[in-house]
């Protein structure tokens, strides 16, 4: 099976009232634990790589290795450039492959994310990909993402008839409430995304696919593993289960998962090495890390995504 678009998997979603679960990747031992997962549980998947992990692994490996994970499990795989903040980057990916860009002008004024977001889509239709543009802005730190609280901003429902009908992206990615990287809210407060906006934007643009970003959960038996085995992460409460599949119900048909994958791969290998600590076969301790990403990955497509056996 060659690789997909997301745009059949997103109108499947919609109908179904379910999300498709993209997932950030860095190596084969993340590539091998999301899609053996998948694999599984018969479910569709976007496969996303960012500018840091494209940088770190090169584009041809990471392309390769994705390539043998289609042949292996016989799944409809999207590759996915998360978080392109450049014209150039954007078609680099696209005549490299990639199926699928996010092109991210949120840090630009609404008309200079608009014309941006339109050059990439026209480049990207014509080479048969599809294309994500984002309006808001989501706080937090991950790879080259890194916006203050101060410079968060919720995205204006008044907005997205406009900037759909004028750049023509074939999804949304939405700033709700959801925040990137490991820290997103601190004990005692209580997470809360703006259900109210996601339904202004649904009632604006009925049928479209939104994208939800920021949303690994941060689950504290991963945090609490990596405290214990010589980590110094603060006490931190991510994005609860349950909102998430709720939003998953309603016009969200992608959510993006990256945080959790990082943590449940380093509190793996952390214990590990507790466990052993005169082994050096990187093959000894990165086995259990692909499995812990493996469970991780088959909670997240059954409980939160519900896509699983939607393949």
């Amino acid at each position: 099976m060659p690789l997909v678009t997301s745009k059949d998997m997103f109108k499947k979603a919609y109908e179904g009232g379910y999300a498709i679960g993209a997932f950030n990747v860095n190596n084969m031992e993340i590539i091998q634990g999301i899609t053996e997962a998948a694999m599984e549980e018969k479910a569709p998947l976007i496969l996303q790589v960012s500018s840091g992990a494209r940088n770190y692994a090169k584009h041809v490996y990471l392309m390769k290795l994705i390539e043998a994970a289609i042949e292996d499990t016989g799944l409809p795989i999207c590759v996915h450039l998360d978080h392109g903040d450049t014209f150039e980057l954007c078609k680099s990916c696209i005549d490299g492959g990639f199926t699928s860009v996010m092109i991210d002008g949120s840090h630009h004024s609404f008309e200079d994310n608009i014309a941006l977001t339109k050059k990439v889509v026209e480049y990207a239709h014509a080479h048969g990909a599809v294309v994500e543009g984002e309006l808001g802005r989501l706080a937090g730190i991950e790879d080259a993402v890194n916006v203050s609280a101060e410079d968060a901003s919720y995205t204006d429902p008044a907005q997205v008839i406009e900037f759909v009908e004028k750049t023509g992206v074939d999804s949304l990615a939405i700033a709700i409430g959801t925040s990137h990287g490991a820290y997103k809210f601190k004990p005692g407060q209580v997470p809360q995304l703006r259900f109210d906006i996601l339904e202004k934007v649904e009632a604006q643009l009925p049928g479209f696919p939104i994208v939800l970003h920021g949303a690994s959960s941060v689950i504290p038996e991963y945090v609490d593993i990596i405290n214990k085995n010589g980590g110094k992460m603060p006490d931190a409460i991510g994005i609860p289960e349950a909102m998430l599949r709720q939003a998953a119900g309603m016009a969200v048909c992608k959510i993006n998962i990256d945080s959790d994958l990082r943590l449940a791969m380093t509190a793996s290998i952390r214990q590990y090495f507790a466990e052993h600590p005169d082994h050096f076969d990187p093959r000894q301790y990165l086995k259990p890390a692909r499995a812990n990403i493996k469970d991780l990955v088959r909670n997240k497509l059954v409980n939160v995504l519900g896509c699983n056996g939607k393949a």
